[in-house]
């Protein structure tokens, strides 16, 4: 190896695997509450209405800080010739979390008080709104860099090739959901959905299993020493 990974604190490999745990749970529940949202609508073009999207929006608030924490923590536990790239995911993920978190409360809070209710080009998340471009932006294209520059935070070889893979996929197919806004055609947008509830989440169980590896042998080498 170039440079070494260094005694990673139990700590903070605790916390990375707790986040990550609680990501694929909560990834799992979004992704149930969309499929049932999705399925429950009459006409496909129609907005996905209550309480499955109050249960969305609740889950992607409840979300964004365990992305945070899970980054930081693969930051202080991945090799240290890949640290910048960690660092650099970082950067992108505190962007995400504000952007998303401020839309989906806003959303929450505002969209059902009467002076906000007719405001559909401010609330609505049907193509052209305010909170759908931002929506976009968070998830299509600050996502998609995100989760390229975590994935390269990672090895290329054994677990780390896996969970890199799938997060370089995850980050690409993010981007290519921009196509949709680019062309106000939004059923091109769930390319990117794909990229970031379906795949995300693979590769967030995989990183599951690489934390616990790495906290396992590092709570093997506290009680060897």
């Amino acid at each position: 190896m170039s440079a070494p990974y260094g005694n990673t604190s139990i700590s903070v490999l605790r916390l990375g695997y707790m986040a990550s745990v609680l990501i694929v749970i909560l990834e799992c529940a979004y992704a149930i509450a969309l499929t049932l949202g999705l399925s429950s609508l009459e006409v496909a073009s129609d907005p996905i209405g209550d309480p499955f999207f109050t249960i969305m929006e609740l889950l992607i608030i409840a979300m964004m800080p365990t992305f945070v924490v899970l980054t930081i923590a693969v930051h202080a536990s991945c090799h240290a010739s890949r640290r910048h790239y960690a660092l650099a995911a970082t950067v992108f993920v505190a962007i995400l979390t504000t952007i998303t978190t401020t839309v989906h409360a806003s959303i929450l809070l505002l969209s059902r008080e009467v002076a906000f209710v007719d405001m559909n080009n401010v609330f609505s998340f049907e193509w052209p709104s305010v909170v759908y471009v931002l929506d976009v932006l968070a998830w299509d294209f600050f996502f998609g860099f995100f989760a390229i520059f975590l994935a390269l935070s990672f090895e290329q070889t054994g677990l780390d090739k896996w969970i890199r893979g799938l997060l370089m996929l995850s980050g690409i197919l993010s981007l290519a959901g921009l196509l949709g806004a680019a062309i106000g055609n939004m059923d091109i947008r769930n390319i990117g959905i794909v990229g970031y509830v379906g795949i995300f989440t693979t590769a967030v169980a995989l990183i599951v299993v690489w934390m616990w590896r790495r906290l396992q042998l590092a709570r093997y080498r506290s009680v060897s020493e």
